[in-house]
């Protein structure tokens, strides 16, 4: 497999997964690896110190990762700090353990927080800049997580337009009692929404006379800080953040390689328009399903997941590679069997793609590698 990685890099994309609930993945064990520890260990001690000098608080990355102790919610900051870290800690060890050249390979994108750390990879800001952003705003983030609910809006058959997904949100919004707001476009069929108060409630109630039949809403008992929705701008997030990007050095080259924004599913990062891009970020919708078909339609073979555990990336790309194995039952498109076309007719959404996103059929074929296990699976000779 390290030879398939060094000599494939070319057709490789690396995925970099954002902030969840668990954060801490493997990295002890990566911490406590008698080649890896100290790389792991550099990036860690680096990462606690922007940390404290940012919030003002002292922080102890170290003493987490060695004694198992997942950051809460209250340490937002820290879970950041913690998942970027391991992040561009497992990209070097790849490199310096295993001659993998990260800027060698065809693209990278991240969910959420990874975008930041791609670009960072990517060498359009550095670790020690970028990584202030979130971590300023983290105590303004988590006070707006108090009253926010998470809710994943799906339907098992027929897509789901977006344009009636933002209109409902906007007008239960302007009702008065709090802002509801899309969070990321999963799939044509799936969004996550964030919504203040009761609004996620009140989508449910009203959504059946706007959205396809049937549709269906499932509340996350969890709170998440709501980045990447409208709701941060009532503590003016985004405009800070601005202005502190004003005086961060660098954003003048494009990323290497390629980054696909999730901003806008496209590889939109130029030479100059990075500090735009992060912008909005912190407050548009996370177009994960636009980066997938970017991914496909770019003719990688293999995935590099990065980070601690990895779920949402390779979730997706699971569902939809058991979508188009379940549908084509092993057919191609111009030779639908009748199993095939039932499962079409099982998934609308999908077969309104097809052909016109002939891409997608590539799921199935695409080489998927945890980072973190294969590291502890490939020790240096």
């Amino acid at each position: 497999m390290t030879d398939d990685l060094r000599n494939k890099t070319s057709e490789t994309a690396f995925a970099f997964r954002g902030y969840n609930i668990t954060n801490l993945g493997r990295t002890r064990e990566l911490l406590e690896h008698p080649a890896y520890g100290n790389t792991v260990e550099r990036y860690l001690l680096q990462a606690t110190r922007i940390c404290s000098e940012v919030t003002g608080h002292p922080t102890d990355l170290l003493w987490r990762v060695r004694n198992n102790k997942e950051p809460s919610l209250e340490s937002y900051g820290e879970a950041l700090a913690l998942v970027m870290a391991a992040e561009l800690a497992q990209v070097q060890l790849l490199e310096e353990f295993h001659g993998v050249t990260y800027q060698k390979a065809r693209l990278a994108f991240g969910y959420s927080l990874g975008e930041l750390t791609a670009i960072s990879c990517g060498s359009v800001f550095s670790m020690e800049e970028v990584l202030r952003i979130p971590v300023a705003m983290a105590a303004d983030s988590v006070e707006l997580a108090h009253d926010a609910t998470m809710g994943i809006l799906f339907s098992r058959g027929p897509a789901i337009n977006e344009e009636d997904v933002d209109r409902l949100c906007r007008q239960i919004t302007s009702e008065g009692a709090g802002t509801i707001g899309i969070s990321a476009i999963l799939s044509p069929n799936s969004y996550l929404l964030i919504g203040q108060q009761q609004t996620v409630h009140r989508f449910k109630k009203v959504m059946h006379e706007r959205l396809p039949d049937p549709a269906h809403i499932r509340i996350n008992d969890h709170r998440w800080p709501p980045l990447h929705t409208p709701i941060v701008r009532q503590k003016h997030i985004p405009d800070r953040s601005s202005v502190m990007m004003e005086t961060m050095s660098g954003g003048f080259q494009p990323p290497l390689p390629p980054v696909v924004s999730l901003v806008t599913g496209k590889q939109s990062y130029n030479d100059y328009g990075a500090r735009d891009l992060v912008r909005q970020w912190i407050d548009h919708p996370q177009r994960l399903w636009d980066a997938i078909t970017e991914t496909l339609a770019s003719g990688v073979s293999t995935i590099v997941h990065v980070g601690p555990h990895p779920n949402v990336i390779p979730a997706t790309f699971r569902r939809l590679t058991d979508n188009v194995n379940d549908q084509m039952a092993g057919k191609s498109i111009g030779s639908l069997g009748l199993r095939a076309a039932a499962g079409l007719a099982r998934r609308p959404w999908l077969t309104a793609l097809l052909p016109s996103q002939a891409n997608l059929l590539r799921a199935p074929s695409l080489q998927h590698v945890i980072l973190e296990d294969w590291l502890l699976e490939n020790p240096p000779a």
